[in-house]
């Protein structure tokens, strides 16, 4: 196992990269005509996951570990890689994009909602969970109980993220948006009281309020699904249809409910526990 950290990537660089080319993917995959070739024939893969988000990708001295870097490290397995040879980098919201564009990494397992918008840009294996929309708040808070108390109250969302844009603009509650850089940063301003509350998936926020029990309180208001799905270069049909085999042989053996009971079976969070239905893979 490698760990490596990417630093930011400008939109002008990522606008000047092609994804798919007739020769083949972009970046450290460019000879390879899908990322499944590259991981069948070298044995190697490169993953990006979160590094700031406890129970699904927390970087640690070992490596990062969670639900999303078990799922990978499943699921790479499950394409011939061993877990000895995936590189892992951090990835944030702001740059799952720009990374598969430029081919910094070959698959991002990353609380990766899909969207159209994003299915634009990269394609989409799974969703191999999906999630909701959720609010957590200072357990001490007892004046936020539901999205609309978040009316002229300071809310927080990561970089990249459209959760808070789902309350603002989705829901049309006025909430004074504070953008962090990412969900740890959210947290943060929480504790020290500089915004009243932080949005995004209930498995996210699930995590933190463990990280510091009796200090958060999630609302358990679910408002909004989101279907995490496996980014990969775009158009990249063979990759997906393989990872989609992956990811149902995960939770038809059982490997999906162990994973999530590893990382959330202490925790009060209701974690969903049946396969989610898979989106089309792009066409060949």
């Amino acid at each position: 196992m490698r760990v490596r950290r990417i630093g930011a990537i400008t939109a002008a660089a990522a606008a000047a990269t092609l994804v798919l080319s007739s020769c083949g993917l972009v970046g450290g995959s460019a000879e390879y005509e899908s990322i499944l070739q590259k991981a069948e024939e070298t044995g190697t893969l490169v993953i990006g996951v979160k590094y700031d988000q406890p129970g699904l990708g927390l970087e640690t001295p070992e490596g990062p570990v969670g639900f999303d870097v078990d799922v990978a490290t499943y699921v790479a397995g499950q394409l011939g890689v061993t877990p000895e040879n995936i590189e892992w980098v951090e990835t944030a919201s702001s740059n799952r994009e720009p990374f598969l564009e430029q081919g910094q990494v070959d698959l991002v397992f990353a609380t990766y909602s899909i969207t159209e918008e994003r299915q634009d840009i990269v394609s989409f294996g799974g969703p191999y969970y999906v999630a909701q929309q959720d609010i957590l708040v200072a357990a001490d808070n007892n004046d936020i109980n539901s999205p609309e108390d978040l009316a002229d109250q300071p809310l927080c969302s990561a970089s990249g993220s459209r959760s808070a844009e789902t309350i603002t603009e989705t829901m049309e509650i006025p909430a004074q948006l504070r953008e962090a850089g990412n969900y740890s940063e959210c947290i943060e301003l929480l504790s020290g009281g500089s915004v009243a509350a932080v949005t995004t998936d209930n498995i996210i926020l699930a995590g933190f309020a463990a990280q510091r029990p009796g200090e958060l309180r999630m609302l358990n208001q679910p408002f909004q699904e989101e279907r995490y799905g496996v980014g990969m270069p775009h158009g990249d049909t063979e990759t997906c249809e393989a990872v989609n085999a992956a990811i149902a042989q995960m939770w038809e053996d059982g490997s999906a409910a162990e994973f999530l009971e590893n990382h959330f079976g202490e925790t009060d969070f209701a974690y969903a526990e049946e396969q989610p239905d898979f989106e089309p893979c792009p066409a060949a």
